[in-house]
């Protein structure tokens, strides 16, 4: 019982906090403020017992009651769920407990041998977990791999005798080398059903089924979202992120949504949606997480310990999703962690380790490697070329404003019309539409994903796609097998035309995105913002290969180039715009830069993705601040304080606290409280805590209690103890009268004795490095030793969003 009394009462010890040494400063501030504002402090320290006189409030409490319990474990159980939905958790309170917890299972190892097992299995569950998440992540990952691939084939064709093997599993079950071939195996819808009359007859069936699967897929996927997981739908980015800030979303990490958003990810893919996988993987990921974090006590209680396995499943996540392990860490800690200690980058390195490993066996590519678009350039890139470079950083970056803009306007009218309330409907329009208009082009006809690895890759002479047909053009013929004199030939028509055609793909992609992300289904915005780049860089790469090959005596050409030899390499562009456009429209940076190279394994060209995500990043910053995960995250009203946001005002404690006068700040009283006036004080004022006072009259402070403690702790006591009544006295000290009826209530230790305190003349700047870097949820305000209001999270979103010309309205979660 010692023990776990210790676990639950407060410990204001000045080495509690003893491996934050940023966190006990701030705090040693607080305390030496608060007896500076109450004179000598010895009221406040009057407060501030011991142990032993703790266990005497204990005991006190079975005399009067009459009861035979452990009040402080049945008031944990009790109250088992820390927060409440769509409330923010106290970094400060929760990091406490857990060196509290840590602490006496130090201590009582040394009991026995049954204690130091218990003892170095919590010390050692992190590990596991993420191991097991690393695991999860990457079966999960290879399966939805596989199953999108079989399913987006499907609108295509089968393979009758092996239905369950996609096109190119089917030609190589034919000893085909590639799926390119036709092959006797695979048959396509036409042939089928016998349908070969006319090639008009042909194409007009198999577009018939090619739209009728995909919006089969389509409407399945939005069904079975909005029926059985609402929370399955969207990317889960933006939710993830606000997630790690300390935002508490109850069920959006539970086992359905992990299962739904797994199947429904792959149908959306399938049917063709201007759509990715990848943000999609990150919340399936973090699912994982948070289902392993209930096995395990040290993370199931404690919000803040849960929240450094999130980061490390979100590292697993984009670890799999590109194949990307170490761009997966510094994601997870560039775009959605807010707390990343050294310890979290460990096993976040190791989350994404286990889960590449884990794909890697799986071998959904089929190509025995974990790069998804592998690149092998017969080349280096030469310094002129930076020019075309930024120059697809200058339009990743206007794309990327483009596309946050108008998809947060659509989003905004989506949220606030008619059009919310059929989110099925939308979903079938939106893919109607987009098989539609992408059958009749055959680099929006394929897989995304498939597009934008044909894009990457640089052509040779075996290479007979239009793209690369400069040879069989009707005009132009060598006779050498040297790659390197190839691409010095002139763009043929075919050439020409897949230009156009990609150029109306590229525009195709770009207006659709817009409507798909953000309807109710799982939607990635990776791939489709990096095929927009990809269709442009081609663009202009085969543009700067002509401009060399009609004009071989420009100076910059003479200066890098070498008659005769590869000079410019369109598939480089295309790579480096995919880059860009992806940071354009998510504004990373490093992370992106590694992800890059990790997929595509060009490390060599890292300096031209690098000028160009900085480009796009610069371009973007001037015309929207905040990448589009930022957008939704606002647009949603999420109380989610970004620490990189600069702010650009001045303002003190006073300006932005709440009350303001005359309004009178509600407080309870250190004495004359009964549990029905309690009861009464709560229903009439229902805030998030109340400062404990003196009195009203001198208002000066004594801590602060939550709502949501005082409320469980009365029920709880009303509940379980017949002698506590309405009519009971509450005592928030150990002293309290000898006699009394009904029997009194002791709630000494739900008080927070030491809550965060500024002065009224607190610089802004100040009050949010509190908030930044402590994660507390509330700070009161101080005047000579009286509390005169608080600020919370909410109250300095708020006030930044008004300070800034948006809507102050819109943040509605505290």
């Amino acid at each position: 019982m010692e023990n776990d009394t210790q676990l639950l009462i407060i410990d204001d010890s000045d080495n509690r906090l003893q491996d934050d040494d940023d966190l006990i400063l701030s705090r040693q501030s607080d305390q030496e403020d608060s007896r500076q504002h109450n004179g000598s402090g010895n009221q406040t320290g009057q407060m501030m017992q011991d142990d032993e006189e703790i266990l005497d409030t204990n005991r006190a409490i079975n005399r009067h009651s009459g009861a035979h319990i452990d009040p402080y474990e049945h008031y944990h159980r009790f109250n088992r769920k820390e927060y409440d939905d769509f409330t923010t958790i106290d970094w400060v309170r929760d990091r406490t407990r857990y060196l509290k917890r840590h602490r006496s299972l130090k201590f009582d190892e040394k009991k026995g041998w049954w204690n130091w097992i218990v003892s170095s299995h919590d010390a050692w569950s992190g590990w596991l977990i993420v191991s097991g998440v690393g695991i999860l992540s990457g079966l999960c990952a290879g399966l939805i791999d596989i199953g999108t691939e079989w399913m987006t084939d499907l609108r295509l064709g089968v393979c009758p005798q092996r239905f369950w093997l996609n096109k190119k599993a089917c030609c190589w079950s034919s000893n085909l080398t590639t799926a390119d071939n036709d092959c006797p195996e695979w048959l396509s819808w036409s042939q089928i059903f016998g349908i070969m009359s006319s090639s008009a007859s042909i194409f007009a069936f198999e577009y018939f089924v090619y739209v009728l699967v995909s919006f089969l897929l389509g409407f399945l996927a939005a069904v079975l979202v909005r029926d059985l997981a609402p929370y399955a739908c969207g990317s889960g980015i933006p939710e993830i992120k606000t997630i790690l800030s300390g935002f508490v979303i109850r069920s959006y990490l539970g086992k359905w949504v992990l299962l739904i958003k797994s199947l429904t990810m792959m149908m959306v893919v399938s049917a063709g949606l201007s759509l990715g996988k990848e943000g999609p993987l990150v919340h399936v990921a973090s699912c994982c997480g948070n289902m392993l974090c209930r096995l395990f006590p040290k993370y199931r209680q404690n919000e803040v310990k849960k929240r450094e396995i999130l980061s490390a499943a979100a590292a697993a996540g984009v670890s799999v999703a590109f194949g990307a392990p170490i761009g997966g860490i510094l994601f997870s800690l560039e775009e959605v962690s807010y707390y990343f200690p050294l310890k979290t980058m460990w096993r976040s390195f190791f989350s994404a380790l286990m889960a590449a490993i884990v794909l890697s066996y799986i071998n959904p590519y089929g190509n025995g490697h974990l790069v998804r678009f592998e690149v092998s350039y017969d080349m280096v890139w030469h310094l002129f070329e930076l020019i075309p470079f930024i120059v697809l950083g200058i339009f990743g970056g206007l794309y990327g404003a483009f596309f946050i803009k108008f998809n947060i306007m659509w989003s905004n009218f989506r949220k606030n019309s008619a059009l919310k309330r059929f989110p099925v409907a939308e979903v079938v329009v939106v893919t109607v539409v987009t098989a539609l208009l992408s059958y009749l082009n055959p680099y929006t006809k394929e897989n995304t994903s498939s597009l934008i690895r044909h894009l990457f890759q640089q052509c040779d002479q075996s290479d007979s796609t239009p793209l690369c047909n400069y040879i069989n053009n009707g005009t132009y013929v060598i006779n050498t097998n040297d790659r390197a004199n190839f691409p010095t030939l002139p763009a043929g028509p075919q050439v020409l035309r897949s230009l156009w055609l990609l150029a109306l793909a590229m525009l195709l992609k770009a207006f659709v995105t817009i409507f798909t992300f953000g309807i109710k289904i799982p939607a990635g915005l990776f791939i489709p913002s990096m095929a927009v780049g990809a269709c442009f860089g081609r663009i202009l790469g085969v543009a700067m290969e002509q401009w060399y090959y009609y004009n071989p005596d420009t100076f910059f050409f003479k200066l890098a180039c070498h008659p005769g030899r590869v000079c410019v390499q369109p598939g480089l562009y295309s790579m480096v715009g995919a880059a860009a456009t992806l940071g354009g429209v998510t504004k990373m940076t490093v992370s992106l830069v590694v992800i890059m190279f990790e997929l595509t394994g060009g490390l060599q060209y890292i300096v031209p993705i690098m000028f160009a995500v900085m480009t796009s990043k610069w371009v973007g910053d001037a015309f929207v601040e905040g990448g589009i995960y930022d957008g939704h995250i606002r647009l949603n009203g999420y109380p989610f304080l970004d620490s990189k946001e600069e702010v650009k005002f001045t303002a003190n404690a006073s300006e932005i606290m709440q009350p303001r006068k005359p309004t009178i700040l509600v407080t309870i009283n250190y004495n004359g409280n009964t549990v029905g006036s309690l009861l009464e004080l709560m229903q009439e004022c229902p805030y998030q805590g109340y400062p404990l006072v003196y009195s009203s009259e001198s208002q000066q402070l004594i801590g602060f209690i939550t709502r949501k403690d005082l409320k469980h702790r009365l029920d709880f006591a009303l509940e379980t103890n017949s002698n506590i009544t309405v009519e009971s006295k509450v005592y928030f000290s150990d002293k309290i009268p000898a006699q009394h009826d009904p029997s009194p209530l002791l709630l000494k230790e739900i008080v927070d004795l030491t809550p965060l305190q500024v002065t009224l003349e607190t610089s802004f700047d100040t009050v949010l490095d509190i908030f930044r870097m402590l994660g507390t949820r509330k700070v009161l305000v101080i005047h000579k030793g009286r509390v005169m209001g608080l600020i919370t999270k909410k109250d300095i979103l708020r006030h930044i969003a008004a300070s800034t010309d948006q809507d102050p309205g819109a943040i509605q979660f505290h």
